[in-house]
């Protein structure tokens, strides 16, 4: 088992988070989010502009068809 260490950035994260999923217990942990949206075939909602991040379509497709426009 891996052991996890508080994030040290999480307050400068959470000033820059745009993760409209504000219950999220990742949110502000760069590191955990990427994994978890990785792991779930998904990009993390920071690189999705806000109107796209509110539908919680995370999905690769959704972004490559958003940035093909």
């Amino acid at each position: 088992m891996i052991e996890r260490k508080p994030c040290p950035n999480v307050q400068v994260n959470l000033q820059n988070c745009t993760c409209s999923y504000g219950s999220c217990e990742k949110r502000g942990k760069c590191c955990e989010c990427i994994r978890y949206h990785r792991e779930n075939g998904e990009l993390p909602g920071c690189l999705f502009p806000p109107e796209v991040e509110k539908t919680y379509d995370r999905t690769i497709k959704r972004f490559i068809d958003f940035h093909s426009q």
